[in-house]
C-alpha cells in the first residue's frame, strides 16, 4: 500500500511537456490537494540544494520532466531513479554559420571553428553535450566527424552564492569578466557575430530566433531529419523520471503524476491554439517562433509513453554521453524504466486494457 505523501517536488524545463501544461493548467495540484499533498516547484525554492536538485535529482519525493541529460547523468552516477515516461516533441536544431563564412554544407564545416560552451564547476554541462551531439550527427551525414573541425571553447566559471535570492543564477565569469546567466546562454552566439568562430549550434524557438535576427546561415536542421537516431538529442525524447522512494513508498503518487501528464497532453490534442500560448510562456517565445520550432501540429507530438523508437534512442544518446566523458559509464535504459505507473494511468483513464497484476 502506499503511503501518506506531504510534498511532492516537481521542476519542468521551459520546452513542451505534459507535465508543464498539467502545472499551467493548475490539475496536479488538484489532483495532489485532493489526497492532501502540498506540490511544490524545485526552482522556487530558496534552498540552494534543493533548487540544483533539478539538475542532479538528489531530493527525494521529487519528479522531473524535461531535457533527459541531466536525468541520465543521475542515473549514471548511481542516483535511485525510476524513468516513468518518455516524451518526443521534436524541435529545430539548428548548425549556423556566419554568411561571412562562406558555410553553407556540412562538408565545408571541415576545418572551420565550431563554438561551444564550456560551463565550469558543473555536474554535467548539457549545453555542451547537446551541441556536440548536433553537430556530430550533421557531420556523419557528410561521412565526416567531430575531429574534423575545430572547436573554440567558450568558458564561463559559475561561482554560487547560496541562500541569497538575487543569486539563484550565480555569478559568472567569462573569459575574466563577469557575467549574468542569460548572456552566457548566448556566448557562442556573440562569439560567431564577432567572427571568433565559424559555426555553432542552437536549438529550440530561441535558436530559430536568433538565426532569423542576426541573419545566420542555416547549414542544417537535424531536427528534421528523418532519422529518429540523427533527431535524438537532449529534448528527444524527454524524460519523465522520479525517485525510487515516490514509487516505492507512494507509488499512488506517481500514478496521479502520469495521469495529468496524460490528461494535459489529452487535451492538448484538441486545443492547439491554447498549446501554442502555452509553448509562448513555457518557452518565453512568440507563438510565431513556437511555431517555426516545433511546427504547427506541435499539439500532436505531446504523447508520454515507453515506445521502442524513444527507448532506443534514449539508449543511443547514453553511449554517445559516455563515450564522450559526459558521464562515467553507460546504463541499460531497459532496465532503468519502470512501465507500471505509465500502465496503471492508462487503464484508469481507459487508453489501455487493465494490466494483469497492478502495483499499489
Amino acid at each position: 500500500m502506499s503511503e501518506h505523501l506531504d510534498t511532492l517536488w516537481y521542476t519542468r524545463c521551459p520546452v513542451p511537456t505534459g507535465l508543464g501544461i498539467a502545472i499551467q493548467q493548475g490539475w496536479l495540484e488538484e489532483a495532489f490537494a485532493q489526497q492532501g499533498t502540498k506540490v511544490s516547484s524545485l526552482i522556487e525554492s530558496n534552498d540552494f540544494a534543493t533548487r540544483e536538485s533539478h539538475f542532479s535529482h538528489t531530493l527525494q519525493n521529487s519528479v522531473r520532466h524535461g531535457g533527459n541529460i541531466p536525468a541520465i547523468s543521475a542515473r549514471a552516477r548511481g542516483r535511485d531513479t525510476r524513468l516513468l515516461g518518455l516524451s518526443w516533441a521534436d524541435e529545430t536544431q539548428l548548425i549556423l554559420a556566419s554568411p561571412e563564412s562562406g558555410i553553407t554544407s556540412t562538408r565545408e564545416l571541415k576545418g572551420r571553428r565550431f563554438g561551444l560552451p564550456n560551463w565550469k564547476q558543473v555536474e554535467i554541462d548539457f549545453s555542451r553535450a547537446q551541441a556536440i551531439r548536433g553537430l556530430e550527427n550533421a557531420l556523419r551525414l557528410d561521412g565526416l566527424e567531430v575531429s574534423d573541425v575545430e572547436l573554440v571553447d567558450q568558458d564561463i566559471d559559475t561561482h554560487y552564492s547560496e541562500g541569497r535570492a538575487e543569486n539563484r543564477g550565480g555569478t559568472l565569469a567569462w573569459g575574466g569578466r563577469s557575467t549574468g546567466r542569460g548572456r552566457a546562454n548566448n556566448l557562442e552566439v556573440i562569439a560567431l557575430l564577432r567572427g571568433e568562430v565559424d559555426a555553432i549550434f542552437l536549438k529550440g524557438a530561441h535558436g530559430a530566433q536568433v538565426a532569423h535576427q542576426f541573419g545566420l546561415t542555416t547549414v542544417i536542421d537535424t531536427g528534421a531529419h528523418p532519422d529518429p537516431l540523427v533527431r535524438s538529442n537532449n529534448g528527444t525524447p524527454r524524460t519523465l523520471a522520479v525517485d525510487g522512494h515516490l514509487v516505492e513508498h507512494h507509488f499512488d503518487a506517481a500514478v496521479t503524476i502520469v495521469e495529468q501528464v496524460l490528461r494535459a497532453e489529452a487535451w492538448a490534442q484538441e486545443n492547439p491554439d491554447q498549446v501554442r500560448r502555452y509553448l509562448a510562456r513555457e518557452t518565453n517565445a512568440s507563438e510565431y517562433w513556437v511555431q517555426v520550432a516545433y511546427g504547427n501540429d506541435a499539439q500532436t507530438k505531446l504523447k508520454t509513453d515507453l515506445s521502442e523508437q524513444s527507448l532506443v534512442a534514449l539508449q543511443d544518446f547514453t553511449n554517445f554521453l559516455h563515450r564522450w566523458g559526459f558521464i562515467p559509464e553507460s546504463f541499460d535504459v531497459n532496465e532503468w524504466a519502470d512501465p507500471r505507473a505509465l500502465e496503471v494511468a492508462q487503464e484508469r483513464l481507459g487508453l489501455i486494457r487493465a494490466p494483469a497484476a497492478l502495483v499499489g
